[in-house]
């Protein structure tokens, strides 16, 4: 905006420099009296100027002062040092009538006497009048600024008036901002900040309606297994059957606590006010430290290698969510690998970058950016679902707020390679 105001200011500055410069031209042009006016006038100055020469030098004031008392018409002798301009001077240094606007606004007829004095004579003009002329002038100089001004201001009226009526529009759930404002319009910026910020609120109402319809949908099943669990319980025969029903009802609850606490995490990084706590960590002993910690957890049949730069002692970011990140992306690894997961870390060219890949079918290039998705999962294994869909997506959103992105290729050991990355100096918000 700082660039457009000043862009204005030149321009306004620009058009008074010419518009006055023309002005001043034709004033100049248009101010040279006519020759039949002009002449009475020179008669009566060169009259007066032999009467001058006729009389000693120091009696010239006195002579004119008579002169003026008997006619009523001011006339003075001014020293030639009291008399101003270039162009004045030079017009009367030909022999000519030269032409003076007082401070009081008085218009003086000059005409040079000797080396050191000059005549002057008042002109008859009324003094403070504006020719038809000078009136015509000024209205067309500020005419000529104000068409400049519509010209720069209308285009930006007119696109201010599309990016409001976009805006009307989206505000009547319309959900669509359909603004088209050229690149090179005073307010594309502005309207480029709505239509993120439009696309931003899209991707939030349908993350939060997918959201509601999968949580929905994932504990419709454990509650109706916890319903019938609970009939069993209670026309049970036996204390092993109550038993029994019990504990399928504590998985039950143990999978509706799994999916809430899934949900909840990822709904956080869903928040416009989420603040990281963002500070230096050792990532040559966390990184192997999580890796180990998954490991345990995990398929005992897979092979977790790390691989972490060896100057990477001061990496700055928010340690829990790296530890969500990394975590997510070892279990998701895992549930495909079939025998080898590497985890990469490295940092370079203002860029801290995270890679996991493993020798897993890897992910169709079409399903690539799908799976960042929430609640989206491929092919389950054998028809049974593990998980809810969350991992990619909440590992996406962590990134994201350090700044970052996340994408998926083929890995060289044949599976899928998951790639994060963000600046080394992450500010902190997104």
């Amino acid at each position: 905006m700082a660039r457009h105001f000043v862009g204005l200011y030149l321009l306004i500055v620009v058009t008074l420099a010419i518009v006055s410069w023309g002005q001043d031209r034709l004033l100049q042009a248009s101010s040279n009296p006519d020759a039949a006016e002009e002449k009475p006038t020179a008669a009566v100055m060169a009259v007066l100027a032999d009467r001058l020469h006729a009389v000693p030098s120091d009696s010239w004031k006195s002579v004119i002062a008579g002169i003026a008392g008997r006619t009523g018409v001011d006339m003075e002798i001014f020293a030639a040092s009291e008399i101003a301009g270039r162009g004045t001077w030079e017009r009367l240094n030909r022999g000519e009538n030269a032409y003076m606007q007082s401070s009081a606004g008085d218009s003086w007829v000059l005409k040079r006497i000797d080396a050191d004095h000059v005549l002057a004579l008042r002109s008859p003009e009324p003094p403070g009048q504006r020719s038809p002329l000078e009136w015509g002038l000024t209205i067309l100089f500020y005419a000529a600024i104000a068409l400049v001004l519509m010209f720069w201001i209308w285009p930006l009226t007119r696109d201010l008036r599309v990016l409001e009526k976009a805006a009307a529009q989206y505000g009547n759930r319309n959900w669509r901002f359909a603004a088209v404002i050229k690149p090179h319009s005073q307010i594309y910026p502005l309207a480029e900040t709505f239509r993120r910020m439009a696309a931003r609120i899209d991707g939030l109402i349908a993350s939060h309606k997918d959201m509601s319809n999968a949580v929905s949908h994932e504990i419709k099943t454990p509650l109706s297994r916890m319903q019938f669990e609970i009939e069993l319980a209670q026309h049970a025969g036996s204390v092993a059957a109550i038993s029994s029903s019990l504990a399928n009802i504590k998985t039950d609850i143990d999978a509706i606590d799994g999916l809430v606490k899934a949900t909840l995490g990822y709904a956080i990084l869903e928040r416009a006010d989420l603040s990281l706590n963002l500070s230096e960590h050792n990532f040559t002993r966390l990184i192997p430290a999580m890796v180990e910690s998954v490991k345990n957890t995990t398929r005992p049949d897979i092979t977790v290698t790390a691989k972490v730069q060896p100057d990477a002692d001061h990496v700055v970011c928010d340690v829990h969510l790296f530890e969500t990140v990394l975590k997510n992306l070892l279990y998701n690894a895992s549930r495909y690998a079939a025998s080898q997961i590497r985890v990469t870390f490295t940092s370079r060219e203002g860029l801290n970058e995270l890679s996991v890949e493993d020798d897993g079918p890897g992910i169709p290039e079409g399903e690539r950016s799908r799976v960042f998705q929430s609640f989206v999962q491929l092919d389950p294994s054998a028809g049974k679902k593990v998980g809810y869909g969350l991992g990619l997506a909440i590992v996406k959103r962590a990134i994201e707020w350090h700044g970052g992105e996340v994408h998926i290729s083929h890995s060289a050991l044949g599976g899928a390679l998951v790639c994060a990355n963000w600046p080394v100096a992450p500010s902190g918000t997104r």
